[in-house]
């Protein structure tokens, strides 16, 4: 953690002492995690906890249509759920030991792809994604669940797509900040091809960290690859944070608007 110092005089009989005071900001970085469709925040607690033994602040939440409110999983939009995120990013910011510069966001398939779109709408200085989605612009406002209906996902997500066609993209290819993406090797849901116009979007990112878990289903369905999954982000963050404390990194990107 850096420190900041301050010149002071010390009192003795024949007059004063120059000293420095040297004290630990308070400020630390802040971690908001974001679950998938159909997932609920305890899938990210454990990485919470070890987040915040590197000294950070985390926050993990349940999306509306998730957990207590499952019953609204059927009419929830994309537009809700992007609140959702937006809300918990400005509930963690507005902790009193969060350093507002020094936010990271990390979300998985669903709550990737919105993740990558709140960097468009608030300054974020690194960015984890787990098997971001993608989806059409288009039935922004029409219930999550329809646009399986209404859209051919396993076609679109079976071609390259080129930021200007994609919200997501857009705000990743705007992006200057820390990447993690993280795709895994038998994805069914969320195919190379997604986690592709991913990479091809980030090219102005500050770094951009690109693994893949080896037989790993979309849902991490075996404990082998959660493991393995965590112990990616928590040494990423680790690599990021502790960048920045010795000094790698100035002030965080400024948010295109």
């Amino acid at each position: 953690m850096t420190a900041g110092r301050q010149q002071i005089q010390i009192s003795v009989d024949r007059g004063y002492l120059d000293g420095t005071l040297v004290v630990p900001q308070t400020a630390i970085p802040g971690i908001l995690f974001v679950h998938g469709w159909g997932g609920n925040q305890e899938q990210y607690m454990e990485r919470a906890r070890q987040a915040a033994a590197l000294g950070c602040v985390c926050l993990t939440f349940d999306l509306t249509g998730h957990a207590r409110t499952q019953e609204e999983q059927e009419t929830v939009t994309r537009e809700t759920n992007l609140n959702d995120v937006l809300a918990a990013y400005d509930t963690l910011v507005a902790h009193p030991l969060v350093d507002a510069t020094s936010i990271a966001v990390v979300g998985s398939s669903y709550g990737g792809y919105l993740a990558s779109i709140v960097t468009s709408l608030r300054p974020v200085r690194w960015l984890g994604l787990r098997v971001p989605a993608l989806y059409l612009d288009e039935g922004w406002t029409l219930p999550k669940r329809a646009l399986h209906k209404e859209h051919d996902l396993a076609a679109y997500r079976r071609r390259i797509v080129a930021p200007s066609e994609n919200r997501a993209l857009r705000a990743a290819a705007e992006f200057r900040g820390d990447v993690l993406l993280v795709e895994s090797e038998h994805d069914e849901t969320v195919p190379h091809t997604v986690l592709a116009s991913y990479l091809q979007a980030f090219l102005q990112a500050h770094s951009l960290t690109y693994r893949v878990i080896e037989g790993a289903d979309h849902g991490l369905s075996d404990e082998g690859s959660q493991r393995a999954y965590t112990a990616l982000v928590v040494s990423w963050l680790a690599e990021m944070i502790g960048g920045s404390r010795a000094g790698s990194r100035g002030e965080a990107p400024e948010l295109i608007k």
